[in-house]
């Protein structure tokens, strides 16, 4: 009996047929035979599959439907009916399968009994110029796992729904009577739920076993590319409702929940995408078939979407086109601020309209977004196009409406504008147009303009085919630069003539379209109907053997350029070139924090050696903005050439983290690792993580750690914790404290001798009302949060407003890896202060520490000041993850609290507890901070810097 059967169904897709078939053909699991299923094409498709079964007697058989089913659901069926193997596999005709797929599902299946085994799905993006690829819900394929229902893993249910990926026992097949719809699109969304609850037990194996080939560029669509189609959305409804009569029947509410998440955040947004630039009618039948099904989903699948998702499914259900449409184009482009949004009681709300609903209120709350924290020049405003027509001259008319979100841009605003047209490959021409009118008109800018893009607009030609158009909007002086949105615009009109530079022959004209994002593009377009045959020679020849030789000579150029720019060629240039330039004396490499800050021991050891005025060289090290660096030095872009060359010259390097750990220290020169904070938390080698390297691992790492050549304690504790763990020698460690603090220690000594403080320029930048206290929430990195690693407030910053807002000004500072949003609310009395770089300002600036597991306590007992610690997550943080050194609750210099309550409760009492733990906070420092004495920077300046000349 043979082992497999691979059905291959096929519809006029004679040309890839052959691939499909010899994927299976070559598998190296012998015992496979192949079943194509022709579902009556009218491209020769059935004559290729009979073709096929001649040259592979006995391996390939092929059948063909009567006439055609219209989806790929019956071929499918007719493929199980003629299937002989013991197990059964899907191939559709232009995809292959892995060569090892069947060996690893078949094998998975018999050692584990499994009615159904799952692999991993590939989808190769065939029409990009470098094919991508992205893996079809990864996680779910982590490792090999069995289940003995699918209600183990809701995930696998409600995201992997395809049915060729996986191999099925054929008696399971036909035992459930397991079929596909028949003409359905979407049927594999059907068929995998009926086999996924039908299954006694279910195996997932981590092996690829399915290439998924995405053909954007195909003349005719694939049901995956014709979502506009409304029979295509209508089948994609139908087939939900059914899956979830079968939810129903079995009482598996929360997996119905599950499905709804999923329906929100991705069925639907696939069929969103289109509807800006759908007409009133094709718009009504939308909501005609979407209003009854959204009407069924579980209340609580919108609180787990995402917010504009929800946003989006809520006002498709109410046929509110009106806010649904921006809501459309913000979710295309994330960040967009796409309509005025609304605020109520300290909450901003996407729109006015539906707030008497429980359901509306709750979804329509986009507080989270954070759009009230953003300044002007960063905020992605919304720009309706509502004009566009021929102007005199070869122009064109251009008028708009610019969202004017929460009135940010005030009535007395001064407006300037202009238009730019800039060619979409980057570095090439751009051209700017005045604006002529701009003007407040309530919630929205209006602006009008023409620009003459016959007589001013120059493309090269052939290169820059495609323009870009933007509106850059000036508001007393702030510029915010927006797209221009062509949802319910009509482009029709003939093509601007232009002059390209470089030939005519092939375009001499720019014609307006709609970008993939929803946004107004030209395109350059050859419209002189005489000049069509030298269009036709210039195209042939580019396609031609000269073309060929241009377009390899063009990608042998770039693959050289990646080549060239590679982390590798870096390395290379930097050990094979650079390291053998000679050491450049009075040379120092400052860096903090992988380049992303100006900040902490290596920003103070440089400002005091400035202040003494040392003759050096300085380099300092970015990685994103380098705005907030210091003008007196060389910048360098972290792992860039310039980069490498300064540090394989350099006789110092001075940074808290780490440079590139492959980076080889020269003899000549000297590392100081300032470190960046004390250790509660275990590390370097004491990690449990670090104990399952492999030796190799293990020792790259130690000779990364053993570039150290002087490395600041603060404390004995640092000695026995941070030395011990990274396995530093005696010799290297310098007790001395650290630069950053040495202003720490120079204010609590001047308290103690009895001056004032002086608040100084932060406080008023800040607006800190001089009768209030600053409290400082400086918590530790949070995992989570999405990519955004949003960080949630363990406490109601509303409540803390509404309660100490007369007294306090809370200053919220997370961790850099780390975002918070707070509620509009709450402004004067909590502040986000993260996006600052330096936190040694604010330390100073508090008059009491709220943390929990943060270095930062360290620095802040050096100031002798109350400080409070909100461990809210103590056990899962201390004894899940990876362990401390010691116990915080024996050592703190200030109360732990572990509730909202009990914080709040903290702070009432911070006067009384001052005293309290007055005696705590000294041992604290003398235990953790033994070696601070206020002048780290000037001993290091002593020790290493001295003999340079001032």
């Amino acid at each position: 009996m043979t082992e497999i059967s691979v059905v291959v169904i096929v519809y006029n897709d004679a040309e890839r047929l052959p691939a499909a078939v010899q994927s299976v053909l070559g598998q190296s699991f012998g015992d496979v035979e192949v079943v194509i299923v022709d579902d009556c094409s009218t491209d020769g498709s059935f004559a290729v599959a009979q073709g096929l079964a001649r040259r592979w007697p006995g391996r390939v058989r092929a059948f063909q439907l009567e006439e055609n089913s219209g989806a790929g659901g019956e071929p499918r069926n007719r493929g199980v009916r003629e299937a002989v193997g013991r197990y059964v596999m899907f191939l559709d005709s232009d995809d292959v399968l892995e060569r090892n797929a069947c060996r690893n599902l078949v094998e998975a299946a018999e050692a584990t009994r499994a009615d159904l085994v799952s692999g991993l799905c590939v989808r190769l993006h065939k029409d990009a110029p470098v094919e991508k690829r992205n893996e079809w819900y990864a996680w779910l394929y982590q490792r090999t796992r069995t289940l003995e229902s699918v209600a183990e893993l809701p995930d696998l249910f409600v995201w992997d729904t395809l049915s060729t990926n996986k191999c099925y026992r054929r008696d399971f097949l036909l035992e459930h009577d397991l079929r596909f719809p028949k003409g359905m699109f979407y049927e594999d969304l059907q068929f995998i739920a009926q086999a996924y609850l039908a299954a006694g037990r279910i195996t997932l194996i981590p092996n690829q076993v399915y290439f998924w080939h995405v053909h954007q560029a195909a003349a005719v669509k694939s049901v995956t590319n014709r979502r506009h189609e409304m029979t295509n959305y209508a089948h994609r409804l139908e087939v939900h409702r059914r899956i979830d009569a079968m939810l129903a029947e079995r009482g598996m509410a929360e997996m119905r929940v599950a499905k709804d998440v999923k329906f929100l955040k991705h069925d639907l947004v696939l069929h969103l995408r289109d509807l800006p630039f759908r007409d009133a009618a094709y718009r009504a039948e939308f909501a005609r078939l979407s209003a009854g099904y959204l009407a069924t989903l579980a209340p609580e699948a919108y609180g787990r979407a995402q917010p504009l998702q929800a946003v989006c499914g809520y006002l498709l259900g109410r046929g509110d086109w009106a806010n649904l449409i921006p809501a459309v184009d913000a979710l295309l482009n994330p960040g967009k601020v796409a309509v005025p949004l609304t605020e109520r009681e300290g909450r901003v709300f996407w729109c006015a309209e539906h707030l008497e609903d429980p359901l509306g209120r709750e979804v329509l709350d986009v507080t989270e977004l954070g759009y009230h924290t953003r300044p002007l020049e960063k905020m992605f405003l919304r720009n309706q196009l509502t004009v566009f027509e021929a102007a005199a001259g070869g122009g064109v008319r251009l008028a708009g409406r610019v969202t004017n979100a929460l009135g940010r841009i005030g009535a007395g605003a001064v407006l300037r504008a202009e238009l730019e047209f800039s060619a979409r490959r980057r570095g090439l021409q751009a051209f700017t147009f005045p604006v002529a009118a701009v003007r407040h008109a309530g919630e929205v800018i209006e602006w009008e303009a023409v620009a003459d893009v016959s007589g001013r607009l120059r493309p090269l030609g052939i290169i820059d085919a495609v323009w870009d158009v933007r509106l850059v909007l000036e508001a007393d002086g702030v510029r915010t630069t927006t797209r221009l949105s062509v949802a319910d615009t009509d482009l029709s009109g003939r093509p601007l003539p232009v002059r390209p530079r470089l030939t005519r022959m092939v375009a001499d004209h720019v014609r307006p379209h709609v970008s993939a994002k929803g946004h107004l593009a030209f395109e350059l377009v050859g419209e002189d109907p005489g000049r069509e045959r030298a269009r036709e020679l210039i195209t042939k020849s580019v396609q031609g053997r000269p073309g060929a030789l241009a377009k390899s000579g063009y990608r042998r150029a770039r693959a050289l350029r990646r080549q060239l720019t590679s982390g590798d060629a870096k390395l290379r240039a930097y050990r094979e070139v650079f390291s053998r330039l000679p050491v450049k004396k009075g040379t120092v490499v400052f860096e903090s924090h992988l380049g992303r800050q100006y900040s902490d021991s290596p920003r103070a050891l440089y400002e005091e050696m400035r202040r003494q005025g040392l003759q050096f060289e300085a380099y300092w090290a970015y990685s994103g903005d380098p705005g907030a660096f210091p003008a007196d030095a060389t910048l360098v872009r972290r792992w860039s050439l310039p980069y490498l060359k300064a540090l394989a010259q350099a006789e110092f390097w001075v940074d808290n983290q780490s440079f590139p750990l492959k980076l080889d220290k020269r003899p000549e020169t000297t590392y100081i690792q300032t470190w960046h904070g004390s250790a509660l938390k275990k590390m370097g080698f004491d990690q449990p993580a670090q104990k399952t390297l492999t030796r190799a691992q293990q020792a790259e790492q130690q000779r990364a750690l053993d570039r150290f050549d002087r490395f600041l304690v603060r404390s004995e504790h640092d000695v026995r914790t941070l030395a011990r763990a990274f396995r530093l020698p005696e010799r290297a460690l310098l007790r001395v404290g650290y630069p950053r603090n040495d202003a720490l220690v120079q204010a609590r000594r001047a308290e103690e001798a009895g001056q004032a403080r002086v608040r100084g320029p932060l406080a008023a930048e800040l607006g800190i009302d001089a009768g209030k206290q600053v409290i400082l929430y400086a918590p530790t990195f949070r995992t989570g949060g999405g990519r955004s690693h949003r960080f949630e407030l363990p406490f109601d910053a509303e409540r803390f407003a509404e309660r100490f807002g007369d007294r306090y000004v809370l200053l919220v500072r997370s961790h850099y890896l780390n975002h918070v949003t707070l509620p509009p609310t709450v402004a004067g009395s909590v502040l986000d202060v993260s996006a600052h770089h330096d936190v040694a300002p604010f330390l100073e600036l508090a008059d009491v520490l709220v943390t929990d597991y943060s270095s930062v306590m360290f620095d802040y007992a050096l100031l002798d000041r109350p400080m409070v610690f909100f461990t809210y997550d103590y056990q899962a943080y201390v004894h899940e993850q990876r362990g401390t050194y010691f116990d915080l609750r024996e050592h703190a210099p200030g109360p732990l609290v572990e509730t909202e309550e009990a914080f709040f409760g903290a702070l009432e009492e911070l006067g009384a507890g001052g005293r309290e733990y007055a005696a705590a906070r000294k041992r604290f420092v003398a235990h953790f901070g033994e070696y601070e004495r206020g002048d780290a920077a000037r001993t290091l300046v002593e020790q290493f810097f001295s003999h340079w000349s001032r």
